[in-house]
């Protein structure tokens, strides 16, 4: 019996130390992206809403109802609501059947379209914006075609809104459909059940986590729209995203601005925890078979005709804008905005506009190598089997960045990285750091699925054999998830290419990015001007539009989606 104790107590010992040690390893997995996002994130969100919240030290809480019952505000938060739900209705009623034809159909050329309806997605949306009023703008293809323009009504920024986030809808819910068992079905069907009622009773239920995920990230989307309302919009249409840029760059009220990035903040926030609930459904709740046994040539008249309205849709509201955008940058004089960018005018831009091709080609690469680095640290936090309650929470924190204003963001940085220890208002770090707290989401979503399903006795078979944890994460992890590292770097690439609500108050004069130029080349009246705008937009497409190929080179089926 004292021998049988002692081995106990032995036992109790190890996992205690085993425990400790596991602790001690996932709390330095979390430090560098804890401090990451306490220095870069929470500090200048924090220091702009204390800048406008505060007068002679106190606080003005009773700012917030005075902003708040303003009618124009009520205006804005009203709209803003509206169009983001209006959007996500409109983007699920076109792309559902798209995300079936992805999951269930096999035809020719499969492969290739689907990387064709993710290329919006990791488009900037300046580039959205600009392809949008190309086509239904004033001078646009349907103005010289009928005589119609749309840029000044809502129907323009809800059709962007679609074009942007279709991709995310046939990903996410075309993804989980391609997985479940079709036997499921044709069970139900063998019973007794019609086609709609077996779809209705068996798949949807199955499907319904990953629409209820899909819907929640393109609401947010759309939600925290800047470029593509602030091209389209004009002045009769504001976001709350915008809004705050207009209070803080052009009004110079903080206290407006300090209220509205709360105000977001909690919506934002609300719409993450709801999404982490739908998540965790989708993961626990399903069997899944291979994605591949289950694509079938189309069968029946229905089915060619769904095919059929998904290359339309396809044609009509992905090709058709990006092939405009590509045809207005050519004009009448062939490649002569594009000369016209090698060309400093002195206005609008201190340097030829040219150079924010290598300017955001550099800034890219270095906010990929923040954003890999943070985003690897965190995801390996995430997998250990010890997380706890602070860990998931930190995961869900690490989703802000893509809701919260990035407006207050890049305004917080001018106002807060100002003064020692973090003195960087004038260092060029500032802008890839900026562009890396938007790519750090994408490299976490894209590395936890394959983490996760690292088999955890090969780690602690390591650890048990004496290596360190780097040295474990090294030599067993990094093989496995190398090409996931890969794709993650890949989309971090991209978004950090396209950010602009940060970088638009950052980036100096002289060091225009192609997302600022744009912009600002659209802010200038002249055919000049806007024919120079469409040609850096067509670059930047094509920039993506290359990242994106090599992405969909590299991704496997245990990569994740976004």
């Amino acid at each position: 019996m004292d021998l049988a104790r002692r081995e106990v107590k032995r036992v109790e010992r190890v996992e205690r130390v085993r425990s400790a040690r596991g602790s001690a390893a996932r709390l330095g997995l979390m430090a560098v992206p804890v401090a990451f996002f306490a220095a870069f994130f929470a500090y200048p969100v924090a220091a702009i809403v204390a800048r406008g919240l505060k007068a002679d030290g106190a606080w003005q809480f009773g700012r917030i109802g005075e902003v708040l019952g303003q009618s124009d505000v009520r205006q804005v938060l009203w709209f803003t609501t509206w169009q983001a739900l209006a959007s996500t209705a409109l983007t699920l009623l076109i792309a559902l059947p798209g995300a079936y034809a992805f999951a269930r159909l096999d035809f020719p050329g499969k492969q290739v379209l689907r990387a064709v309806v993710t290329v919006p997605f990791v488009l900037p949306t300046v580039v959205v914006g600009t392809a949008f009023l190309a086509l239904v703008g004033r001078g646009g293809l349907l103005d010289e075609l009928w005589g119609v323009r749309l840029d000044t009504t809502v129907w323009a920024i809800l059709l962007a809104h679609v074009f942007f986030n279709y991709a995310v809808v046939v990903r996410t819910v075309g993804g989980l459909w391609s997985q479940l068992d079709p036997r499921q079905e044709e069970a139900a069907r063998m019973l007794g059940a019609s086609r709609p009622k077996a779809w209705r009773q068996v798949t949807l239920p199955a499907l319904a986590p990953a629409v209820a995920a899909a819907a929640l990230m393109v609401f947010l989307f759309t939600f925290t729209s800047f470029g593509v309302v602030q091209i389209l919009g004009g002045p009769a249409f504001s976001t709350l995203e915008v809004e705050i840029y207009r209070q803080t760059s052009q009004v110079f009220d903080l206290s407006t601005a300090a209220v509205l990035t709360l105000v977001q903040f909690v919506a934002v926030a609300a719409v993450l925890a709801v999404h982490a609930w739908t998540v965790r459904r989708r993961e626990t709740a399903l069997r899944l078979v291979d994605a591949a046994t289950t694509a079938r040539r189309p069968r029946g008249a229905g089915q060619w005709a769904l095919l059929a309205g998904v290359l339309v849709t396809v044609a009509g509201l992905i090709l058709l804008p990006l092939a405009v955008l590509v045809q207005r940058s050519l004009g009448a004089s062939g490649l002569g905005y594009y000369r016209a960018l090698t060309r400093a005018d002195g206005g609008t831009f201190l340097v030829p506009p040219i150079e924010a091709i290598g300017n955001s080609l550099q800034y890219a690469v270095a906010a990929t190598a923040i954003a890999v680095v943070i985003g690897a640290l965190a995801a390996a936090a995430l997998t250990r089997r010890d997380a706890g309650r602070f860990v998931r929470g930190f995961d869900a924190l690490l989703m802000l960045p893509l809701g919260v204003s990035a407006v207050t963001v890049g305004f917080g940085f001018l106002i807060a990285l100002d003064e020692p220890p973090l003195d960087l208002r004038a260092s060029w770090i500032l802008v890839p750091l900026a562009q890396a707290l938007v790519g750090v989401p994408f490299v976490v979503r894209t590395m936890l699925p394959v983490l996760r399903a690292v088999d955890v006795r090969l780690r602690e078979a390591a650890a048990v054999l004496g290596a360190s944890p780097w040295r474990v994460w090294r030599e067993v992890e990094l093989p496995m998830v190398r090409r996931a590292l890969l794709v993650a770097a890949g989309f971090a690439f991209a978004v950090s290419l396209g950010e602009f609500g940060a970088t638009v108050f950052i980036a100096r004069p002289d060091n225009p990015t192609l997302p600022v130029a744009v912009a600002r080349l659209l802010g200038r009246p002249g055919d000049m001007n806007y024919g120079q705008a469409m040609a850096l937009s067509t670059i930047l497409m094509l920039v993506c539009a290359v990242a994106l190929v090599v992405l969909e080179r590299l991704r496997t089926d245990r990569t994740g989606e976004f």
